[in-house]
C-alpha cells in the first residue's frame, strides 16, 4: 500500500510549485493510474516519492518511507523513462548485472525473461531495441527483484495496442496476487478501461480521487462512434434534427469519414441514417473524452480497431448478412438488439463452416430493416466500457506469453465475480470493474528471499558484470598495446632513451605513457557510465555513493591496471626484440624498483580516474583529473622538494630493522624501501597526494549526501 500526504515540490523563482499538497492512497491488490495531460504534474508527484527531488510530504510504502527500507528495489519496482543502459549491452547482460546489484541468482534473468516474452532478444543490444521492446525490458528490470510495489511512469507510451493489452494483463496479474501498481497515464479512455482507481491532476493540484466506474459516470464523455463515407451530410441531418427537436446534441467531424456525436444514441443515430439512406460502417457507443482540455487520442484507437480486428465488417444488406470486419472485444450497439445477436450467430456459423470472407448468410425477415435497396452498415471498434454482446477469439500472438484478459459488463460484473472468482494465488483482484479469470492471468516470476543490504548487494560481482558486459575495456586495451609497441619501435630507432622508458614507451616529451592513460580511462568510465548510463538508480545522478561499490570499482580498477602494465611492457619488450635483437629487450639491472614504480604508476592513475569520475560524475572529468597530475601537481611537488633542505633518506631500511627489532622475512625491508623510493620520487609522491586529496573529497561528498 501507497500512502503520500502532502507532496509539494519546491517553488521555481516566482512561479507556483509544480506540485501542490497531492494526498492519495494506491491500495494493495488494485491499479491506481495518475491521470493528467502532460505538464500536469505525474511525473513530479511520483519523483517526490521516491525521494528524488527536494520537496515537502512523506510517502510511506507499506508503513514506511522510501529511506527507511533497507534494500529498496525489494519493495518498489521503478520505471522512470526509457531503461538506463549501456546502448551496446546485451538484454541479457543488462538484468545479470541488475541481479548482482539486487543480490539474486543469476536464473533470475532468465525468468524474467521469459515472462515478458524477451527470450528471443536476449542477445540483442539495448540500443537496437523498439520501443516497444524497450517498455517489456524496462518492466522485466523492474519485476527483477520480486518487489511488492510497481512504480511506472508513462509505460505505454509508444507501445501497440497489442502491447498495450499484453502489458495491461501483466499489471493487472501482479495486482491480483496481492501487489500494487501506481502507474501515470495522460489518455482518459485508457485510464477508465485499465485502473481500478483514477487519480485525476491538473496544474499541480489533485482533483478527483475516484473508483473507476464513478470516473467513467462523472468526468468522462459518454458518445456514439460513427463512421460512414457521407459522414458531412449525416453530420448536417443529426443537427438539423436535434435542432428541431431542441435536443443538445453536439457533432463533431473527426479525421477522415469519422463523427463523434455526444449526447444522442446508437438507435436515434441509426434510424436518421436508414431513413436517408446513408450508407454507415461503423455505430457504436464509446466513453469520450474529459473535455477541451484532454489529451486525445482518437487516431491511436482507430489503428488499435484495424489490428485487433479478426473477422470483418458485418453488413445487413437486402436480408443477408456480408461478412466484414469484426471488432475482436465484441458488438455494441442500441439500433437493433435482434440484429446484433443474429450477426453474432451468423458470425459463429461462418467460423464453423470456414466461410470465405465476403459470404452471405440468410437471416430471418427482422434482420433486415426497410425495402429492398436500403441498407444498414454495422461495425464495432474495441469498447471495453460498453457491453460485450458477443466475445470473439483474441487474435494470434506470435511472439511473447501475453495474457488473456476477459471483461464482462458493468452490470454483471458483481454477479460474474462471485459466480466465478478462483481461489488460490491467483484470484480475480479485489477492485476492480471486470473480473480477471485465473487461467487467463499471465505468469510472473516465482518469489524469492532477497536479503535486505544496502545497494549493490554484491558490488565485485556486479563491476566485474559492468566492465566485461561492454567492449570498451576490450577496444581500449588492444589500442594502448598497438600504440605502446609502435611509441617503443620509434624510439629505439631514435635512440638516447633508457631503457627502462624504452620498455615503457614513456617518451620525455609525453606526461604519461599510453598505458597510464588507458588505465586512468577504464578508471574514469568505471564511474562515468555509472552516471551516463544509471544501471543503479531510477533517475540520472542518483548512483548509490556506497564505500562497497567504491571499493569494487577500485579492485577492479587496480587488476586492469596491473594486466595493462605486465601486458604492455611483455609487448614492447618482444616487438624490439623481433625488430632490433636481443639487446634493446634486455631487463634494466634494477628492474625491482622500476616494476614497483612502473605499476605505482598505473594503477595510481587508475584509482585517480575512478576518483575523480565519482566526484565529478563525468568521465571526461576523470581523464581530465589523471592528466593533471603530471601536468600541474608534479611540477609543485618538484618546486617543494627542491632546496638544500631537504634531506635525503639514506639509511632507511636499516633502521626499519632496529626499529622492530627483528629480521624481515624473505628481505621485505628491500621491498619497503624500494615503495619508500617510489613514494619519494616527483611523480610517486604527486599521485599519493591526488589520490588522498581525491579519496577525501569522495568521502566529503558521500557523506555530505548522507546527511542530506
Amino acid at each position: 500500500m501507497i500512502q503520500a500526504f502532502g507532496l509539494t515540490s519546491n517553488p521555481r523563482k516566482e512561479l507556483p510549485p509544480a506540485v501542490d499538497d497531492v494526498s492519495f492512497e494506491a491500495r494493495a491488490g488494485c491499479v491506481t493510474t495518475l491521470l493528467g495531460t502532460p505538464g500536469a504534474g505525474k511525473t513530479t508527484v511520483l519523483r517526490l516519492m521516491l525521494e528524488l527531488q527536494q520537496g515537502r510530504g512523506t510517502t510511506y510504502f507499506r508503513g514506511r518511507p522510501l529511506h527507511r527500507i533497507a534494500h529498496p528495489s525489494r519493495e518498489v519496482g521503478v520505471l522512470l523513462g526509457d531503461v538506463p543502459g549501456h546502448p551496446a549491452r546485451t538484454v541479457r547482460g543488462q538484468l545479470r548485472m541488475l541481479c548482482a546489484a539486487a543480490g539474486v541468482p543469476v536464473r533470475r534473468a532468465d525468468e524474467v525473461l521469459e515472462v515478458v516474452g524477451l527470450v528471443s532478444l536476449r542477445d540483442e543490444r539495448l540500443g537496437a531495441l523498439s520501443r516497444g521492446m524497450d517498455r517489456r525490458l524496462g518492466l522485466a528490470c523492474a519485476l527483477l527483484a520480486d518487489p511488492h510495489t510497481l512504480v511506472l511512469d508513462a509505460l505505454t507510451d509508444g507501445m501497440s495496442a497489442r502491447e498495450r493489452h499484453w502489458l495491461h494483463g501483466m499489471l493487472r496479474a501482479h495486482a491480483a496476487q496481492g501487489g500494487t501498481v501506481l502507474c501515470t497515464t495522460a489518455d482518459p479512455k485508457e485510464a477508465a478501461r485499465t485502473a481500478d482507481r483514477i487519480i485525476t491532476l491538473e496544474q499541480g493540484r489533485l482533483v478527483a480521487d475516484q473508483e473507476a466506474a464513478d470516473f467513467s459516470r462523472t468526468r468522462l464523455r459518454p458518445r456514439v462512434a460513427v463512421r460512414s463515407p457521407h459522414a458531412a451530410r449525416l453530420a448536417a441531418l443529426l443537427t438539423k434534427e436535434a435542432r428541431t427537436a431542441q435536443r443538445s446534441v453536439e457533432v463533431v467531424r473527426e479525421a477522415g469519414n469519422r463523427l463523434s456525436v455526444y449526447g444522442s444514441t446508437c438507435a436515434d443515430i441509426g434510424e436518421t441514417a436508414f431513413r436517408h439512406g446513408i450508407l454507415v460502417h461503423q455505430l457504436a457507443d464509446e466513453v469520450g473524452d474529459m473535455g477541451p482540455g484532454a489529451d486525445s487520442t482518437r487516431e491511436e484507437e482507430t489503428s488499435a480497431c484495424r489490428e485487433t480486428r479478426t473477422l470483418g465488417e458485418a453488413r445487413v444488406a437486402g436480408g443477408s448478412l456480408v461478412l466484414g470486419e469484426v471488432g475482436a472485444t465484441g458488438m455494441t450497439g442500441e439500433a437493433d438488439g435482434t440484429a446484433v445477436r443474429k450477426a453474432a450467430g451468423a458470425v459463429a456459423a461462418s467460423e464453423d463452416a470456414d466461410l470465405p470472407q465476403g459470404s452471405a448468410i440468410p437471416l430471418g425477415p427482422s434482420a433486415s430493416h426497410g425495402s429492398a435497396g436500403q441498407s444498414l452498415h454495422t461495425a464495432t471498434v474495441p469498447s471495453t466500457e460498453a457491453t460485450s454482446a458477443i466475445s470473439l477469439p483474441e487474435p494470434n500472438v506470435p511472439t511473447g506469453r501475453l495474457p488473456t484478459v476477459t471483461r464482462v459488463s458493468e452490470s454483471t460484473a458483481g454477479r460474474a465475480s462471485a459466480a466465478s472468482a478462483p481461489t488460490g494465488p491467483q484470484s480475480a483482484r479485489p477492485c476492480s470493474s471486470g473480473v480477471l479469470t485465473s487461467d487467463s492471468l499471465p505468469p510472473l516470476p516465482p518469489p524469492i528471499s532477497v536479503r535486505p543490504a544496502p545497494s549493490p548487494l554484491r558490488p565485485l560481482r556486479y563491476e566485474l558484470r559492468r566492465a566485461g558486459g561492454v567492449g570498451t575495456g576490450f577496444l581500449t586495451g588492444a589500442a594502448v598495446l598497438v600504440s605502446s609497441a609502435l611509441v617503443a619501435v620509434l624510439l629505439a630507432r631514435v635512440g638516447h632513451t633508457p631503457q627502462h622508458r624504452l620498455l615503457a614507451a614513456w617518451p620525455q616529451e609525453l606526461p604519461l605513457p599510453p598505458a597510464a592513460l588507458g588505465a586512468g580511462l577504464l578508471g574514469a568510465i568505471a564511474f562515468g557510465d555509472e552516471f551516463r548510463h544509471p544501471a543503479l538508480a531510477v533517475d540520472r545522478g542518483t548512483v548509490p555513493r556506497r564505500l562497497g561499490l567504491l571499493m569494487a570499482k577500485l579492485v577492479v580498477a587496480a587488476a586492469t591496471g596491473l594486466l595493462l602494465a605486465f601486458l604492455t611492457v611483455g609487448c614492447d619488450a618482444e616487438v624490439l626484440y623481433l625488430v632490433y635483437g636481443r639487446e634493446l629487450a634486455r631487463v634494466p639491472a634494477d628492474w625491482l624498483m622500476l616494476s614497483a614504480s612502473w605499476v605505482g604508476l598505473v594503477i595510481g592513475c587508475a584509482w585517480a580516474g575512478v576518483l575523480a569520475a565519482g566526484i565529478f560524475r563525468s568521465t571526461t572529468a576523470g581523464l581530465a583529473a589523471v592528466l593533471a597530475v603530471p601536468v600541474l601537481v608534479v611540477p609543485l611537488v618538484q618546486k617543494v622538494l627542491e632546496g638544500s633542505s631537504v634531506r635525503s633518506a639514506a639509511g632507511f631500511s636499516v633502521r626499519l630493522r632496529e626499529l622492530f627489532l627483528a629480521e624481515w622475512p624473505f628481505g621485505g625491508e628491500r621491498y619497503l624501501a624500494a615503495g619508500a623510493r617510489v613514494i619519494a620520487q616527483p611523480v610517486g609522491g604527486a599521485l599519493t597526494l591526488s589520490l588522498a586529496a581525491l579519496l577525501c573529497a569522495y568521502l566529503l561528498t558521500t557523506l555530505r549526501s548522507r546527511v542530506r
